[in-house]
């Protein structure tokens, strides 16, 4: 025997449908029969392979089988279809495989219900057992009444023949002291049936007993329906013929296994498809991984490129700095050389003045001469200290603008981010977008994920769009500041040259 397996590896199935359950139900019976999963623990005691987490796993056969059967036909909505198809196959091979172990029934004389059961026969289908000589009475009305279906039923239950219900059999004379008992469909079913039939038979409450030459009956007699009760013109044939068929168990053998080739073949198309799907996949996964990679290293190249013109510009606007500060600074060393020369000079005056008096008529002149030239100079220094404030304004405005700049940089390196983020995030939008439409094939909501990946991708284009307008409208604005700062500059040193001369 094979040992008890995770199950937590299996497909989730709890969304099939009742027809797939039932093709999961063949597959893991046929698990069971190869061995995979340990049921058999000794001659007597049994385990639930799919419940190993219960305390008692040492079943006796008849209830592992109530167990399974239970569990398998269970109408809880917290019963998996997965776990309920696992104890529905578990149900099969304990009656297909293991039944000579014990079975649900009361034990009853020859055995396995089954034996001999020609594969060939036809049986009545769903299962269905025949009752007669139900006790009956004659009421107020003058029609018969008898006990109910429901009461035979919990009899029959009660004995381990585990019927879906029983139904009377009624004409126009009232009960006419027969019933149906209905099993169910699958392979228990027929299973439950044989140990009814067989029981009533080694009581010689059967089908032959009924039907011999005796004249006092006393007590219910039973049997499973076959054709020939099926072909009966009486009450119980024309029920039969009414909701059930006539199968032999070779034929039901024949369907299941063509259910069973069915699994097989679809299973075998599902894995296919999805190998094909999977290759699919890889190859878009490919080339979207090839595409990144392109548009990564396309990023660091323009990302590169950018801060080397930035860094030139850095370069260019501290030099361009420098140089009206030595100007200014060449300008203010004349300025002050031209003043000590005339202050030289009008003492060198005061001087002759006293030595000469005979020249102080000329010297008084001179000084006049000297006293305008120097209310010129003065003019000329206040001119020079608004010239300084100029320049220092200028300063403090070239630094504001470095500033400025600056700030224009950093904030032009978000957008430079940004830009490339969108085209990253477009690109990705179109593998997505190429991915989305392969697997689309008629699918209404993959559909419905198109059109909004489109749409979400014309709005990251527009965004770019609208980068690349405010990129080119701040590269003009910043082209004219340099052309003002350029005629400034301009402008301080030809007032600067018309003071020095």
């Amino acid at each position: 025997m094979g040992s008890v397996k995770d199950h937590s590896s299996d497909e989730d199935i709890s969304d099939i449908s009742e027809s797939e359950m039932e093709e999961y139900e063949i597959k893991y019976y046929e698990e069971l029969k190869k061995g995979k999963y340990s049921v058999k623990i000794s001659d007597e005691t049994f385990a639930c392979p799919y419940c190993p987490k219960k305390k008692k796993q040492d079943y006796l056969l008849k209830d592992l089988l109530q167990h399974a059967s239970g569990v398998g036909k269970s109408s809880s909505q917290k019963r998996s279809a997965k776990e309920k198809a696992h104890h529905l196959a578990l149900v099969k091979y304990l009656e297909k495989d293991l039944v000579n172990g014990g079975g649900p029934s009361e034990p009853v004389a020859g055995g396995d219900p089954l034996d001999g059961c020609g594969h060939d026969e036809k049986f009545v289908w769903p299962w269905t057992g025949v009752v007669v000589n139900i006790p009956t009475r004659r009421a107020d009305d003058g029609r018969y009444v008898g006990e109910s279906g429901s009461k035979l039923r919990d009899e029959l239950t009660r004995r381990g023949f585990n019927p879906t219900r029983v139904v009377p059999l009624w004409n126009y004379r009232g009960h006419s002291g027969c019933a149906l008992v209905e099993f169910h469909k699958d392979w228990p079913g027929l299973h439950n049936a044989m140990s009814f039939e067989k029981a009533y038979d080694a009581d010689h409450h059967g089908k032959r007993d009924w039907y011999a030459n005796i004249d006092e009956k006393s007590g219910l007699y039973a049997w499973v329906a076959r054709a020939d009760d099926y072909n009966l013109s009486s009450i119980v044939g024309e029920q039969l013929q009414k909701s059930r068929d006539l199968k032999s168990i070779s034929e039901m053998m024949e369907e299941e296994e063509r259910k069973q080739n069915k699994l097989v073949s679809n299973l075998t198309n599902m894995i296919e498809v999805k190998n094909k799907h999977l290759k699919e996949m890889e190859l878009r996964c490919i080339e979207t991984s090839s595409t990144l990679n392109r548009l990564m290293e396309e990023k660091d190249r323009l990302h590169q490129s950018y801060n080397e013109e930035v860094r030139k510009i850095q370069l260019s606007a501290r030099d361009h700095f420098q140089r009206i500060f030595k100007d200014h600074e060449k300008l203010k060393l004349q300025l002050e050389s031209h003043k000590k020369e005339m202050e030289s000079r009008v003492e060198e005056l005061e001087n002759r003045e006293a030595r000469n008096e005979s020249e102080r008529t000329r010297l008084s002149e001179e000084v006049e001469k000297n006293a305008i030239r120097n209310s010129l100079l003065q003019s000329a220094s206040l001119e020079q200290q608004k010239a300084d404030e100029s320049v220092l304004k200028l300063a403090d405005y070239q630094k504001r603008e470095k500033e400025v700049l600056h700030e224009k940089i950093i904030w032009l390196e978000k957008q430079l981010d940004a830009k490339q983020t969108l085209e990253l995030e477009i690109e990705q939008m179109r593998g997505k977008l190429n991915v989305k439409q392969h697997m689309a094939d008629g699918d209404v909501e993959v559909m419905q994920e198109v059109e909004e990946i489109l749409k979400n991708k014309r709005e990251k284009e527009q965004e770019l769009e609208d980068l690349d307008e405010l990129n080119q409208t701040l590269i003009i604005r910043e082209h004219k500041s340099n052309e003002e700062l350029q005629e400034a500059r301009k402008e301080l040193i030809n007032v600067g040259n018309y003071f020095v001369n």
